[in-house]
């Protein structure tokens, strides 16, 4: 799991927020009939179901649980152990201790480690009275713990154990039964969560979870990927306006609801302009909204995605498609927070963050004259290089591919996914010239054609062989509506060139139809009318 990344009693720095439903408590566990707290207690048990859908830093979101979790049990301190599938022993950090960021546990040793590899929890009125306590936490901490209640994680009751919750020293008291039955309880709704996020269990049957990435919903742990993380998470931390770069596909729409969402301004909207797709004659009335009467059609006064963004994130994608004569009109609400709606006489103001992106040269826009250059130094203040997939290494792409497969066998109600030799061989060999949007749509397909939960080679990967993004040797299942030999391209072609060629190949390969030539190559279809002009 490398790096743990575990909270304990840490500051609420990513908010849980109440409004999804969670599963049914398991039979023979209950909530409290009575308790000092009840309501926190309900509250919190609803407000895990919140984590799901979030892109949000692992370490925060675990951080705010322990927070509630301590108020709720009237616990000095509460504690998540999680077993590191990949080095077989617990891991947490503790976030109020900056001088012992992490700590690591042998399965077996201390009372979690015990409680970790029996899967039966354990309360303890006074710690230093059972044999099974270990103080090296406390002496790494300096902290005295009394008394102690330590219940298993499981993502089902009686499954194996992906971790430990554990709460210290209860205010005006012991824990008691009440307290055990609530936080078992817990323990299973917050397993069951985690088996729904990015940490979680490579094997439903074997012990512990796995992390694949410091923010939920976001898989890759390469080199190339921790630069990223490093700079969202710095990016988040101020509104400074963020521009994102990559290649089509790289998944810069996901990074960038990740500076959102561990923001200060993470309980806003998020809202989100396709500039691709924007009417050139209704780009201003989109952005900025427009008055009752200010062109034919106009019944009524409409909010722009500026004011519908107000107090959150209004993230601009493919900023390199605006048209040139509404860049001045954004330069100026950059620059003084000002705008008017079209058809209205009123400065309006709003209270927004600025994120955008593009698979564009910026650069060499501005030098071409379609780009303007204040506006492009306006948005570039925190720039962020996505790597594209091919840069991030076969093993990241076969970890993404195991990821999506599983998304998608829970979504369609499909068998336990698993990939056969050869086609792991075939994802692991292909370049991704669409990325992971791509990989995800390949894998996708590979689980609906799949009848038995076995992902062969015939699934995936159909490219002609030798085109761009393709092995070095012939590809099982490639060539279905292809021309044989695949796509021949000339050695000095600039790399536009050479994907707009490669796309229009794809497009006579599927005789004309854009809609399916998108789909293989994993890319919208407006961008294939971008490239190659109306069809």
């Amino acid at each position: 799991m490398g790096d743990p990344v575990v909270s304990a009693n840490a500051a609420p720095a990513a908010k849980l927020a109440a409004g999804n439903s969670i599963s049914p408590l398991p039979p023979g566990v209950r909530y409290p009939a009575a308790g000092p707290l009840p309501m926190t207690r309900l509250s919190l048990l609803v407000d895990l179901a919140s984590l799901l859908s979030r892109e949000v830093d692992l370490d925060a979101l675990l951080g705010a649980a322990c927070t509630r979790m301590a108020d709720a049990l009237r616990a000095d301190r509460a504690t998540i152990w999680l077993v590191d599938a990949e080095r077989g022993d617990l891991a947490t950090r503790v976030a109020v201790l900056p001088e012992v960021p992490s700590l690591r546990l042998a399965l077996g040793k201390g009372v979690a480690g015990w409680v970790a590899e029996h899967g039966e929890a354990v309360r303890l009125d006074d710690v230093s009275r059972d044999e099974r306590f270990d103080h090296g936490a406390d002496e790494a901490t300096g902290y005295v713990t009394r008394s102690m209640l330590a219940v298993p994680i499981r993502d089902v009751g009686d499954g194996p154990v992906r971790g430990v919750v554990q709460v210290l020293n209860r205010r005006g008291g012991c824990f008691d039964e009440e307290d055990q039955r609530y936080l078992e309880a817990l323990a299973i709704q917050f397993g069951r969560a985690l088996s729904m996020t990015t940490l979680r269990a490579d094997d439903e049957s074997g012990i512990g979870v796995v992390m694949r990435g410091p923010f939920n919903r976001i898989v890759g742990r390469s080199p190339a990927m921790d630069v990223v993380y490093e700079r969202i998470g710095l990016a988040a931390r101020a509104d400074a306006a963020v521009l994102l770069r990559g290649e089509t596909g790289t998944g810069k729409s996901l990074l960038a609801r990740a500076v959102h969402v561990n923001s200060r301004r993470q309980a806003g909207p998020f809202v989100t302009v396709d500039c691709t797709t924007l009417p050139r004659q209704l780009v201003e009335s989109e952005l900025f909204g427009h008055e009752r009467g200010a062109f034919t059609g106009a019944e009524r006064r409409v909010k722009g995605r500026v004011e519908i963004a107000e107090g959150g994130t209004l993230f601009l994608d493919e900023i390199g498609d605006l048209p040139l004569e509404m860049q001045g009109k954004l330069l100026r609400f950059l620059q003084e927070r000002e705008f008017n709606r079209v058809g209205g006489r009123e400065t309006l103001t709003a209270n927004v963050r600025v994120v955008c992106a593009t698979h564009r040269n910026l650069e060499a826009e501005v030098k071409a004259g379609r780009f303007r250059q204040d506006l492009y130094y306006r948005i570039k203040v925190v720039e962020i290089e996505v790597p594209p997939l091919r840069d991030r290494g076969p093993d990241e792409v076969e970890t993404l591919a195991r990821h999506f497969a599983d998304l998608y066998a829970r979504r369609y109600d499909a068998p336990r996914p698993r990939f056969a030799d050869e086609a792991l061989s075939i994802l692991r060999g292909h370049r991704w010239p669409g990325n992971v949007r791509e990989l995800e749509h390949w894998v996708e397909s590979a689980v609906v054609l799949s009848r038995d939960g076995v992902l062969r080679g015939d699934h995936v990967v159909q490219v002609p062989p030798g085109s761009p993004g393709s092995p070095a040797g012939p590809v099982a299942g490639a060539g279905a509506g292809v021309p044989p030999g695949g796509v021949v391209l000339p050695a000095n072609l600039t790399l536009e060139e050479a994907n707009r060629r490669y796309m229009q190949a794809t497009v006579d390969a599927c005789d004309g139809n854009r809609t399916e030539a998108a789909r293989r190559l994993g890319v919208g279809r407006n961008t294939i009318t971008r490239k190659l002009g109306p069809g």
